[in-house]
């Protein structure tokens, strides 16, 4: 919930001026609801994506309040973010909500980054394989292998979410193993073709490190989205 429209539009500007260095990564924004047409004209003639933050379970009704993926996807956007942690632990959203939202998100054509992600009290009780992987299956139960090209999945651990601390490189890289192969036991050599981003308190003095892990293929970025210069910094990276 940061920028205004107006903050928005500006942004994406600025990104457009300093991304086209690097067409060979693929980007996307997520500005806010109030946001998401404006940017996405803003860059409908470039190679940057735009995304939701969210999606309703619902396609339509009396949900006031609530955006619907189709209407989502009507402004404009290509993609949505699902269960973020601060949507799972803040706003009470169950495993079945995200699943529900998941299923309305492809069917509107959009292209889903489901996020999973523990908490500190259960990294400590040694419950962060449980936790993830309950979290993946019960979407990945929703939905058809046919669906899967378009999914990308996101491990946020909660604890590094705003907070400054940041999952160690290995730390990533070992929930980023588990992730792929419990995909690849559900949907095979496919599982290979999948995207796995690391999320939290990335920036652009650890994203080098973080990307060099074998089984992390890009980042879901936080604040430092918020300023153009340090987003640029994160896409392009470094790994040598």
């Amino acid at each position: 919930m940061n920028l205004t429209l107006a903050d928005s539009v500006r942004l994406a500007e600025e990104l457009q001026r300093l991304i086209g260095a690097h067409p060979e990564r693929d980007v996307a924004v997520f500005p806010s609801f109030v946001s998401v047409a404006a940017v996405a004209k803003t860059l409908a003639a470039t190679r940057i994506h735009t995304g939701g933050q969210d999606c309703a379970a619902q396609e339509d009704g009396a949900f006031t309040g609530a955006v619907s993926a189709s209407m989502l996807r009507s402004t404009g956007a290509s993609m949505v973010i699902l269960g973020h942690s601060e949507r799972r632990h803040v706003f009470g959203e169950s495993d079945a909500t995200v699943a529900a939202k998941l299923v309305r998100a492809l069917a509107a054509g959009l292209s889903p980054i489901l996020c999973v992600g523990e908490t500190q009290s259960e990294r400590d009780a040694g419950q962060t394989s449980s936790v993830v992987l309950r979290q993946l299956h019960a979407a990945l139960d929703a939905v058809t292998r046919d669906d899967l090209p378009r999914l990308t999945i996101a491990y946020e651990p909660v604890w590094a979410i705003g907070t400054g601390r940041t999952a160690t490189p290995a730390q990533a890289q070992e929930v980023h193993a588990l992730l792929r192969s419990a995909l690849r036991e559900r949907v095979g050599a496919l599982a290979e073709d999948l995207r796995i981003l690391y999320g939290g308190s990335v920036k652009g003095s650890n994203i080098d490190t973080l990307m060099r892990e074998i089984d992390i293929d890009g980042a879901l970025v936080g604040g430092a989205a918020l300023q153009a210069d340090d987003f640029a910094r994160i896409v392009g990276f470094k790994t040598t």
